[in-house]
């Protein structure tokens, strides 16, 4: 595990602290918080089907969030990027860097 996932986790963790009581239902803030975990643990999200499917959970429901009018969009993207930089890189990321 990198120091930036473990960065990007404490982040999540960080924002579902400062934000979830007032802007986040207790399941959201648990789908949230498990998508993390579970990208956190993951080795390879290709493979990864809990992984995969905790991202396409978490991704909607920040996208029904902005369009429900309940966060603005860079609250939202803000966080899927500190989600998904929860997750290990993935081989294309690997060779371009």
């Amino acid at each position: 595990m990198s120091p930036e996932r473990t960065q990007a986790y404490r982040r999540v963790l960080h924002t579902l602290r400062d934000l979830g009581p007032s802007k986040l239902l207790s399941d959201e803030q648990d789908l949230i918080r498990c998508a993390a975990d579970s990208l956190i643990f993951s080795s390879d999200v290709s493979e990864d089907v809990e992984a995969q499917l905790a991202l396409a959970d978490s991704d909607l429901l920040f996208r029904t969030l902005v369009d429900s009018g309940r966060w603005e969009q860079i609250t939202a993207n803000r966080l899927a990027a500190d989600l998904h930089g929860c997750g290990p890189v993935s081989e294309p990321e690997l060779k371009a860097a």
